[in-house]
């Protein structure tokens, strides 16, 4: 064996013991702090973060960028964009990222946004303050008619295979998550917070995404506490408290020209305490929408503390007079409501309103049992229209169906 072709083995075997290393060894470490980030709270730390996301996506192994814990971080607005050469791409928020306070400052409309990314984790059990007290009175499009859109907390567009967990997320100026355009997703152990009257800050907001799950974390905003919205299929919520909130809605729907269809969501061993609404779908009565459809829905074994409206399909959602109700054009069907308990803030507990022109079909409510008030202070009703189905088992208040 010449001496060229043994140091030629050796130096293949030595690049296969390297990619080795980085593909199945402990991810390298990219520091923030390593490009300069300042932790005084006020210094914008966009331009270190970036460095840091860039080195970190061009190694070929695995990669975490570290925001290190007890250390406070201001950021505008800030894209981390792939695709990355590893195969596996970790974002660790150890520490706490401020938000500027003014919302002119931020450059897009997000202020944290991942995109075109494959296997990526965001954890850490950091803090995201949005820091939105001073831009709410902007954001509340019913007093304010020309309301800017202001920042998202965090956004996911066209990201695949990622773990989202063990983060908080406090006082977004808009929404605090979105996910759009994203593939087999799963969000477990997160803590939003924002006051029950901050307007538009949903906890959670889903379009055109598939496999998404949602598990053992706590959600309290000014608006859905989880929003399922066109093009969504197969999520999974379970193990969730809501409250304060609109609850966790199906919708809006209808209020565009053309949107795809809905299905296949699942909510199960959820809790909403003091919530306007609990599980609701709704959607527009809009003429200029194509027909379009949504079904396959479960939600079962659920908790309802004082919910307004606990069980909610309305298909004359209008939120902002005037409005103009013609029959909606979306065809709702195969929704069943399994073991539902509690209490209802309102003597209407259960409440399907469906299209005229498209009922509701094949709506199953099954032990059903809301009482009206915490004390049982009275019987609740239930109201349909334009809705085909049947009930099993208990039913507290008395079936419409």
């Amino acid at each position: 064996m010449s001496e060229t072709f043994f140091l030629g083995w050796v130096c293949l075997l030595m690049s296969l013991l390297q990619c080795t290393v980085e593909s199945h060894g402990p991810p390298k470490s990219f520091n923030v702090m390593e490009y300069g980030a300042i932790a005084d709270g006020a210094t914008d730390n966009s331009e270190p973060f970036l460095k840091a996301w860039k080195e970190a996506c061009e190694w070929k192994g695995r990669a975490r960028v570290l925001v290190p814990q007890g250390k406070i971080f201001m950021v505008n607005s800030i894209m981390f964009e792939g695709p990355c050469e590893g195969h596996e791409m970790e974002f660790v928020i150890s520490g706490t990222l401020k938000a500027p306070t003014d919302p002119s400052k931020f450059l897009t409309e997000n202020w944290i946004n991942f995109r075109y990314i494959d296997n990526l984790t965001v954890s850490g059990s950091g803090t995201l303050d949005g820091q939105g007290k001073v831009a709410w009175p902007y954001n509340d499009c019913r007093k304010n008619p020309h309301c800017p859109a202001l920042p998202v907390t965090m956004r996911f567009d066209f990201v695949r295979n990622a773990r989202v967990h063990h983060l908080r997320s406090i006082d977004s100026k808009n929404a605090h998550f979105i996910i759009f355009g994203c593939q087999d997703m799963n969000i477990s152990n997160i803590n939003i917070s924002a006051p029950g009257d901050s307007p538009n800050t949903d906890g959670i907001k889903i379009g055109n995404s598939q496999r998404i799950g949602i598990a053992h974390s706590i959600i309290g905003t000014g608006d859905d506490c989880i929003a399922m919205l066109p093009g969504t299929r197969e999520v999974n919520i379970s193990d969730v408290v809501c409250g304060p909130g609109h609850g966790i809605s199906i919708g809006s729907l209808g209020k565009s020209g053309d949107e795809d269809v809905l299905s296949g969501i699942v909510v199960k061993n959820c809790t909403f305490l003091g919530t306007s609404d609990g599980v609701r779908i709704k959607t527009w009565a809009n003429p200029m929408l194509k027909d379009t459809q949504a079904f396959n829905f479960v939600y079962e074994d659920i908790f309802m503390d004082n919910v307004g409206n606990p069980i909610i399909i309305d298909q004359q959602y209008c939120p902002v007079p005037p409005c103009k109700f013609v029959p909606s054009r979306v065809q709702i069907s195969n929704v069943t409501y399994r073991n539902i308990w509690g209490s209802s803030g309102s003597k209407v507990a259960v409440t399907l309103r469906c299209s005229q022109t498209r009922p509701c079909n094949n709506v199953v409510l099954e032990d059903i049992n809301l009482s009206y008030g915490r004390g049982n202070e009275g019987n609740a009703t239930a109201l349909c229209s334009h809705v085909n189905g049947h009930a099993l088992g208990k039913q507290n208040p008395a079936s419409c169906l």
